[in-house]
């Protein structure tokens, strides 16, 4: 299955932004990709800089988005999976991601469940946390086990969708830097955050595709000095391996092939799964086992 993820920059404003990913998925289609995945709110922005109610407006056209991107996935019949600002009602939003067939047909949603609250990153005073699950969503591609960005460091959430039969994991992403940082703490920002991901890959036995966005972004509260977003999109393979990775400035198209009999092959030779001592995992049921 040739797979194509979307790394880009916001453009300004929501209709350029919309046209440039549309354009960038309709190469993808003509190259031979049959699922593509976009990065984290794609439509927009990295709003969640700043505390600030007028962006609860982004959500308003939450129907009208997801009308245009199932359209989108119909012109070009590929699996797309898409990130949205979900308004469910006054004062109810999600970090919403939404999987399209190939026909255009609704193949699934994610609500993201795990919700940071850093310098930065005030994603809790607009997402409430997800009430789906972690479950995988079916497509003519595979069970695609969507999570999002900040889930992303928690195994649980990965092996949760391996056990319900996910055959990927996919995260839409928006990370990045402050450029007050050191060079050598953004190196270990990056190698961490591309380690616990690729982890999640061998304890599971499956592929991961992580999608990040790139370029900076100011705060347009003038709160934060904005964020650099870091890039490097990267698919690794059923053992962690990578397969293919971008680069951390420059927009780009990135192709992977992912073949699911790779998986079976792994999995039969490592059956993580199989040794798991479920009957000893209780502790995990509480937030820390001091009792």
């Amino acid at each position: 299955m040739k797979t194509a993820l979307i790394q880009q920059k916001f453009y300004g404003n929501k209709t350029d932004t919309i046209n440039a990913t549309t354009s960038k998925i309709e190469e993808a289609a003509k190259n031979g990709a049959e699922l593509i995945v976009l990065q984290e709110l794609h439509q927009n922005e990295y709003f969640c800089q700043s505390e600030d109610t007028k962006f609860f407006d982004y959500a308003a056209n939450f129907d009208e988005d997801v009308a245009y991107w199932s359209e989108v996935a119909k012109a070009n019949s590929v699996v797309l999976v898409t990130s949205l600002f979900e308004r469910r009602t006054a004062g109810l939003y999600h970090n919403t991601a939404v999987v399209f067939e190939k026909d255009g047909k609704v193949a699934g949603r994610y609500r993201k469940m795990h919700i940071p609250d850093d310098p930065g990153f005030y994603e809790k005073f607009y997402f409430t946390p997800g009430d789906l699950g972690f479950e995988p969503i079916d497509t003519s591609v595979g069970r695609l086990g969507l999570l999002v960005c900040w889930d992303q460091w928690y195994p649980e959430a990965a092996r949760a969708m391996t056990l319900r039969g996910a055959e990927i994991l996919i995260y839409p992403t928006a990370i990045g830097w402050f450029d007050a940082d050191s060079e050598d703490e953004k190196a270990r920002q990056v190698e961490s955050w591309i380690t616990i991901q690729r982890s999640h890959a061998i304890a599971n036995g499956i592929p991961v595709i992580s999608c990040n966005r790139v370029g900076f972004e100011a705060d347009s509260a003038g709160v934060m000095d904005g964020i650099r977003f870091w890039g490097n999109s990267f698919v690794a393979g059923a053992q962690g391996e990578i397969i293919v990775q971008a680069g951390s400035e420059n927009e780009e198209i990135l192709y992977a092939d992912i073949d699911h009999a790779r998986t079976k092959e792994v999995r039969d030779i490592w059956p993580f799964l199989r040794d798991r001592r479920i009957e000893s995992y209780g502790c995990l049921l509480k937030r820390f086992c001091d009792e």
